[in-house]
C-alpha cells in the first residue's frame, strides 16, 4: 500500500466518522427535543381542559343567576338582566386591561437611552429601546 493508497484511506474514514457523527448528534437532539415538546404537550393539554372547566363552571353559575332572578322576573327579563350584568362585567374587564396597558406603555418608554431588562413575553430577551418620538424623514448632508 503506498502512501496516495493510505491518505485516501484515511479520507474515507474520516468522512465516514464526520458523517457517523452527525447522525448520532441529529439523534440526540431528536430525541431532546421530543421529551421536552411531549411536556409542552401534556402542559397545554391540561391549561386548555382547565380553561374549558372554567367555561362550564362560568356557564353554569350564569344560568344560576338567571333562574334566581326569574324567581321575582318574568323569564324574559330574568334573561335580559343576565346578559347586562355579564356585558357591563366584560365592559369593565376590557376597560381595566386597557388602563394597565396604557399605564404600562407609558412606564416603558425609554428615557436616558436604558432598555428594561427583559420584554413584557417573559422570554428573558433583551430588546432595543423605544425612542420617545418616531423618527423623522433622512436628513441630507450638505
Amino acid at each position: 500500500m503506498d502512501t496516495s493508497d493510505h491518505l485516501e484511506h484515511l479520507e474515507h474514514l474520516d468522512k465516514h466518522l464526520a458523517e457517523e457523527l452527525a447522525q448520532v448528534a441529529r439523534e440526540t437532539v431528536r430525541d431532546e427535543l421530543h421529551k421536552q415538546t411531549r411536556k409542552q404537550r401534556r402542559s397545554a393539554v391540561l391549561y386548555a381542559a382547565s380553561g374549558a372547566a372554567a367555561l362550564y363552571a362560568g356557564g353554569a353559575v350564569t344560568v344560576a343567576v338567571g333562574l334566581a332572578l326569574a324567581i321575582g322576573l318574568p323569564d324574559w327579563a330574568a334573561a335580559l338582566t343576565t346578559g347586562a350584568v355579564l356585558g357591563v362585567a366584560s365592559y369593565l374587564l376590557r376597560g381595566a386591561v386597557h388602563r394597565k396597558r396604557n399605564r404600562s406603555s407609558h412606564s416603558d418608554r425609554v428615557i436616558g437611552g436604558t432598555a428594561p431588562a427583559a420584554p413584557p413575553s417573559g422570554l428573558g430577551v433583551p430588546y432595543p429601546p423605544i425612542p420617545a418620538e418616531p423618527p423623522g424623514a433622512p436628513r441630507r448632508r450638505a
